[in-house]
Formats: C-alpha cells, sequence, structure tokens
C-alpha cells in the first residue's frame, strides 16, 4: 500500500478563525437568530468536535466556517484570508483548492464508480494522474477491490470511505465533516472514525467535525459546545 503521507505538518498557528459570526434568517418576514456572536480559533492540524442539541446552530456554524454561506455579521478567516468577504466565485475557487468535505449522507454521484468519484475533484483541480492519486487514495482506505462498483453496489460504510477519500483527493489543509458516522452502525462508525483519526495524524489535516457521537467526540483534541446559537466557552474541552 502506497504512503500518500509526507509526514504530519503540524504546526502552532492557527489556520481557521471565526470573528464575532452572527447569523439571521427572516422566515415569515420575522428575523430568526440562529447564531449570534461566536469567535473562535482553530489551529493547524488539530481536530475538533463542534456538540450540542439539535437546533442549536452547529451546522449552520460549520456551513460559515467551510465558507459555503457568509454571515449576517462577523468573518471568517482561513490561512489568513477572510474568505466571509469573497464573492461565490472565490469562495469556490478557495473551498476547491484549500477545503475538503464528508457528509453524513456521502453525496457521491450515483452514475459513477469509486474510483470515478474520487477522481472528478482531481481532474477538475488540473491534478496530475488523476487515476493514480484516486486509486492509491482508495487502496488507503481499504477499497482496493471496489474500485468499480458504483455507490448503490457498495455499504453505507464503503460509500463513506470513497465520500472520505474524495474529501483527502486534493490535499486540502482542513477538513470539515458534518454528522460523517451519523447514516452508520456502531461497529461502521468506528471503522469510519479510526480512518479520519489516522488521516489527521498521517497528513496533518485539520478536522472540524459536527457530531452527537460522544465517541468520535470524544477522539477529538477539543470539543466546543453551542446552546441556542452562542460558544459556550466554559465548555470548551482540551482533550
Amino acid at each position: 500500500m502506497t504512503d500518500l503521507s509526507s509526514g504530519p505538518r503540524h504546526a502552532s498557528e492557527v489556520i481557521l478563525a471565526a470573528k464575532n459570526l452572527t447569523q439571521q434568517v427572516n422566515p415569515g418576514g420575522e428575523t430568526l437568530t440562529i447564531l449570534q456572536g461566536v469567535s473562535l480559533e482553530i489551529r493547524r492540524g488539530e481536530s475538533v468536535a463542534i456538540v450540542g442539541r439539535s437546533g442549536s446552530g452547529k451546522t449552520t456554524l460549520l456551513g460559515l466556517l467551510a465558507g459555503l454561506d457568509t454571515p449576517t455579521a462577523g468573518e471568517v478567516i482561513l490561512e489568513g484570508k477572510a474568505i466571509s468577504r469573497l464573492s461565490e466565485d472565490e469562495r469556490a475557487a478557495l473551498r476547491a483548492r484549500r477545503v475538503g468535505f464528508v457528509f453524513q449522507s456521502f453525496q457521491l454521484l450515483p452514475a459513477l464508480s469509486a474510483l470515478e468519484n474520487v477522481m472528478l475533484p482531481l481532474e477538475l483541480a488540473g491534478y496530475p494522474g488523476p487515476r493514480v492519486r484516486a486509486t492509491e487514495l482508495l487502496e488507503r482506505v481499504g477499497l482496493a477491490d471496489r474500485l468499480n462498483h458504483t455507490p448503490r453496489q457498495l455499504s453505507g460504510g464503503e460509500q463513506q470511505r470513497v465520500a472520505i477519500a474524495r474529501a483527502f483527493a486534493c490535499e486540502p489543509v482542513i477538513l470539515f465533516a458534518d454528522e460523517p458516522t451519523g447514516n452508520l452502525d456502531n461497529q461502521t462508525g468506528q471503522d469510519i472514525q479510526q480512518l479520519l483519526m489516522t488521516l489527521n495524524r498521517e497528513q496533518g489535516t485539520t478536522l472540524v467535525m459536527v457530531t452527537h457521537d460522544e465517541t468520535l467526540a470524544a477522539r477529538c483534541q477539543r470539543r466546543l459546545t453551542i446552546e441556542a446559537g452562542r460558544l459556550q466557552t466554559s465548555r470548551e474541552e482540551t482533550v
């Protein structure tokens, strides 16, 4: 099996910061505050779990940190760049180069094989040798014998492994995961946890994960608790 890591790239610098993030929506003309005054810093190579009750604002926060949405107020800074000030096209280009995503629902393209799903972001980014890189990644996540299977021919755990391989394809500096074990049985969820933590350690990729899974949260270096749209600084834990 090919070792894809070049050693950990851990350092002490802040890779991601949020400053006084507030997010409001106006359903039916009534202003609803989802997040209010959230500030945080995440250092390169860290693994961070964002936890809280359903509806507390966790997924909204993740979307803002990842540049999928822009805040009503405040800013998000990734590698020194205020991404919340960028245009939608500029944010999309930054995400393609620097950010990876893993979702609860996998979000694989059903008509493509596992190999093709992982090759796609590499091809879009103009990565040299996309087939070789994608094959190595799928071997790394234990799917060497599933390269030509489509998502419907794969189990839930196998689909999530493909999604993780795809997320790491372009060597992101940071990976965001929204309930990555939420649709998996207990044993498969543990396997996916181990895979994420191994890749975090070996490749130095910063992990920021929203999760209800206490086991996964406990494996992260830090836990950030969101309650009613506010970060509970007294509950921030370092593992």
